[in-house]
């Protein structure tokens, strides 16, 4: 199985330098993505744009040696190489450059996450993995169809899963499909949840933030005697998430808390406490 595995490495790296090579070279967006990417501070502004260009062009020349035969172990080193660079790179990015987006797999603006990490180094894994390959993908995949395709669904559906800039096509299709099954104008506790926004829209933790919000209710869970709403919302030029406890059982607005916590870090960067009910969990002021 694992000679399956590492020959069929060769075809998911091309795929992938291949598609973020389309980004970098043919989008016509390419221009923005390399301004909003951590090139501007490494490099400077002028020169952003040219080396995202080359980069693509890079990509798409070893994506296209890498899916055609024969097969030479300097690709996949090459392809190991790059995968590392890419690391490298995320990680002063996501240090440096916070606010910095990715503009690897699109142009839409994503900003450097623990995710985008995690796929850099599913990509060095899999270059290491095609040093190994003794034939070509081609063979492997004609020899063993079912468990090859099996094999390629599952790392390309990671590799998608690890993209927070792709997460349009396939993230919130799948809330809105979660949306329309559940019926989110119910929650299970019974109470609606019209009338949990009426409660906390009135409450002085909402008009306290209400500016930093960008959306409507975009989730909602129950736990306990509480019912969570998140919202999306730019705090100090963050991607954050506006998170409500509603109390369930005290209809009083000022009974609601917020927590703005930060979307690619997960830190809660504020929040600010009602009056509290009887019981149920406690935020305290953060400071930003």
């Amino acid at each position: 199985m694992i000679d399956l595995i590492a020959a069929l490495q060769t075809l998911v790296l091309g795929a992938v330098l291949i598609w973020s090579a389309r980004v970098k070279l043919f989008s016509r967006r390419a221009a923005a993505a390399a301004n909003r990417s951590a090139l501007v501070r490494l490099l400077g502004q002028d020169r952003a744009l040219p080396a995202y260009r080359l980069l693509g062009g890079v990509e798409l020349t070893l994506g296209g040696l890498l899916l055609l035969p024969p097969v030479l172990r300097i690709e996949a080193v090459a392809a190991t190489v790059l995968a590392v660079g890419f690391l490298g790179y995320l990680t002063y990015a996501r240090r440096a450059a916070p606010a910095s987006s990715c503009g690897c797999l699109s142009a839409r603006a994503a900003p450097v996450s623990g995710r985008s990490l995690a796929r850099a180094g599913l990509l060095v894994t899999a270059g290491a993995l095609a040093g190994l390959a003794t034939g070509g993908w081609l063979p492997a995949l004609a020899g063993r169809p079912v468990a090859g395709a099996a094999v390629l669904l599952a790392e390309l559906a990671a590799v998608v899963a690890l993209s927070p800039e792709l997460d349009s096509a396939w993230l919130l299709p799948l809330r809105r499909l979660r949306a329309r099954l559940t019926h989110p104008l119910r929650g299970g506790s019974g109470v609606p949840l019209l009338a949990t926004v009426q409660q906390l829209q009135l409450s002085d933790a909402y008009r306290q933030v209400a500016p930093l919000l960008r959306s409507d209710v975009r989730e909602h869970w129950d736990d306990g005697e509480w019912r969570f709403v998140g919202h999306a919302a730019r705090y100090q030029g963050r991607l954050v998430t506006a998170v409500f406890a509603v109390p369930l059982i005290d209809r009083e607005p000022d009974a609601v808390r917020v927590a703005v916590v930060d979307d690619a870090t997960g830190h809660t960067l504020l929040s600010l406490a009602g009056t509290p009910p009887a019981a149920g969990p406690r935020l305290s002021v953060v400071p930003a």
